[in-house]
């Protein structure tokens, strides 16, 4: 039987899904898939994989796919990051059995995805993207589809759309943000380029940002006409959204422990997830959040969780008869509601007055090392330095090496304390470096020696 396609394959294998849980990295596991299904969420997708690790790693499969097997987690739509057609292929052929549909992932922003040449940052190699598509939408017998970040410009972000669904792509979610619109650059999502990806295209089409509230989640489907609506941080501060609810907080976290010890996953993405919900209750009671920063049991986090319920009630209590509270949160903290970031400060004309057209710019903190400055550096630069009163942290006054010519680590030419290596070899290694004593030392890396004189 072939497999289905475009509009046929969303309404039968998706059952016509409107309401979707994006891929979040240690976010989206079983558990809370299932807490998301249960109030409301019609499709899910697991976190992001690394195809690559993926196809070496067999842990890697049974803790990220295979053990995570639910008659109740469908649909469900595998999502990987890949840069190579033939290792996505593979990936893609060893997940195939375990969901409905594979995902390319062409829209995390983050640093890491630019390092590792993934994500959003493929989005200028279209004759790649086709080939990945493409080759994957043969082989492969579950649906190919994709997830994307918008371009500045309307018609080239229609322009990419289109070329993916030619290749092969049976449905697209855009995201409508820039790759440049992340943390304190986030912003609001262009609604606009989704719109115009949906009259372009003839697959369905899902719907990424600005998702806040159920309401939200039908204004957008009035503006855009797309097929359904992706939710990531509201749906991470409120599991209930696509239900309509916004429930006590303590009732969505006793529920999700539930869930998560019929199936257990790693307790760094439950603190998250209840870090995630708390949140605004957690910006009162800070001896409580440093209480869960620490607990390392469920049992313990599910004590941290009564205890904030406790302060809340009391809460509750007391305000009882008195006037409704000010405040900028639109219900009282202990409501799961959507956490809004505070948007970019904007960069002043010459006049002091901001101006419309300056683009806003995020300032980083200035690296300062000079006596009783220490405040201006990092935490983390603080703590060396604590530990290392001596140490230097301007980076103008660092030691500065000359780079090997084969190898491009430091080689410093001298006699007795000064180092010089030797790189007796090709290919890729990892040399260790020693400099005390005063000896010639052969070390083997790998099958490679590297000479080491000091």
């Amino acid at each position: 039987m072939p497999k289905l396609q475009g509009f046929e394959f969303w309404r039968t294998t998706l059952k016509g899904a409107c309401y979707v849980v994006a891929p979040m990295v240690d976010q989206s596991e079983l558990a809370w898939r299932l807490l998301s299904r249960r109030h409301g969420a019609q499709l899910c997708y697991t976190p992001m994989l690394h195809a690559q690790v993926f196809v070496r790693d067999p842990n890697y499969r049974r803790e990220n796919l295979y053990n995570e097997v639910s008659p109740e987690d469908r649909p469900l739509i595998a999502q990987f990051c890949a840069n190579d057609p033939e290792v996505f292929i593979q990936a893609a052929l060893l997940a195939q059995d375990y969901c409905d549909a594979i995902d390319l992932n062409l829209g995390c922003p983050q640093m890491i995805a630019k390092r590792g040449h993934y994500g959003a940052f493929l989005q200028e190699e279209w004759d790649l993207l086709q080939k990945i598509v493409t080759m994957a939408n043969e082989k492969i017998s579950v649906p190919i589809t994709c997830k994307i970040r918008v371009f500045s410009e309307v018609d080239k972000t229609v322009q990419y759309a289109t070329m993916l669904e030619k290749a092969g792509c049976q449905l697209l979610t855009v995201h409508g943000r820039t790759k440049e619109q992340k943390g304190a650059m986030t912003g609001v999502a262009s609604w606009e380029h989704i719109k115009a990806v949906r009259k372009a295209v003839g697959i369905p089409v899902f719907a990424n940002g600005n998702i806040q509230h159920l309401s939200d989640v039908h204004r957008c489907i009035d503006e855009t006409g797309v097929q359904g609506v992706m939710s990531a941080e509201g749906n991470l501060h409120n599991p209930a959204l696509f239900e309509g609810r916004s429930p006590p907080v303590w009732e969505m976290a006793e529920e999700y422990l539930e869930v998560v010890r019929q199936y257990p996953c790693s307790l760094s993405y439950v603190r998250a997830h209840l870090f995630k919900m708390w949140h605004h209750t957690l910006q009162i009671y800070q001896d409580l959040r440093e209480e869960l920063a620490k607990v390392k049991t469920i049992d313990g986090m599910a004590e941290v969780n009564r205890q904030l319920k406790e302060r809340c009630q009391e809460e509750m209590a007391v305000q009882a008869g008195a006037e409704k509270p000010t405040g900028v949160l639109p219900f009282p903290h202990w409501i799961c509601q959507p956490y809004v970031r505070p948007g970019p400060k904007e960069q002043p004309c010459e006049n002091g007055k901001p101006s419309a057209s300056t683009k806003p710019v995020c300032v980083k903190r200035a690296l300062e090392v000079s006596e009783g400055q220490s405040e201006f550096l990092s935490k983390n630069k603080q703590k060396k330095a604590a530990r290392n009163p001596k140490k230097n942290f301007n980076p103008e006054q660092k030691p500065k090496y000359i780079k090997c010519e084969q190898c491009g680590n430091p080689k410093v030419d001298g006699r007795s304390s000064a180092m010089r290596v030797t790189c007796g070899i090709t290919g890729p290694w990892r040399a260790v470096y020693t400099r005390q004593g005063n000896y010639q030392t052969n070390t083997n890396v790998g099958n490679n020696s590297v000479k080491m004189y000091v």
